[in-house]
C-alpha cells in the first residue's frame, strides 16, 4: 500500500539510497502495520543544482545531507501512528546511518484505497 519516494544528493556511497529505503520500510512495518511484501520505492540521487531547501525554514537548520521522503498511503491511520512513523524513521536513520534528525524531511500523502492498481489494469482493494 504504501509508494516510498526518496530524494538525497549524490552519495559517495552507491548503497546509501537503498540504506535509506530499508530504513523507512521497516519503520512502515513497525509503526504503521504494512504487510511484509508491500514494498514499492523510488530512490533518487541529486547534483547539488538539481537539489534545493531551505537551510532554516522554520528554525530548524538543513545540511546537504537532506533526505525527502514522500510517503503514499491508504488514509485512514491516527495521527499517533503517523507521528510515530515519523520519529522512529528519523531516529533510526540518525543512529543507522548518520543522518541527522533536521534533515530528515517528510510528507505523508493519504489516498482512498480505491486509488491503487498494483498491476493489471485493476484496482485491487475496490470491494
Amino acid at each position: 500500500m504504501p509508494l516510498v519516494r526518496v530524494d538525497i544528493r549524490q552519495n559517495p556511497d552507491p548503497a546509501f539510497a537503498k540504506r535509506i529505503g530499508e530504513q523507512i520500510y521497516a519503520a512502515l512495518r513497525r509503526c504503521i502495520d504494512v504487510p511484509e511484501h508491500d514494498n514499492f520505492q523510488i530512490l533518487t540521487e541529486h547534483d547539488a543544482q538539481h537539489f534545493i531547501y531551505d537551510p532554516q525554514y522554520l528554525g530548524i537548520p538543513r545540511s546537504d545531507g537532506n533526505v525527502f521522503i514522500q510517503i503514499t498511503i491508504s488514509e485512514g491511520r491516527s495521527v499517533e501512528k503517523k507521528q510515530l512513523l515519523f520519529k522512529t524513521i528519523a531516529d533510526s536513520l540518525h543512529s543507522q546511518l548518520g543522518v541527522r534528525r533536521e534533515d530528515v524531511f517528510i510528507n505523508l500523502v493519504e489516498v482512498k484505497k480505491e486509488n491503487w492498481s498494483f498491476g493489471n489494469g485493476v484496482a485491487q482493494y475496490v470491494t
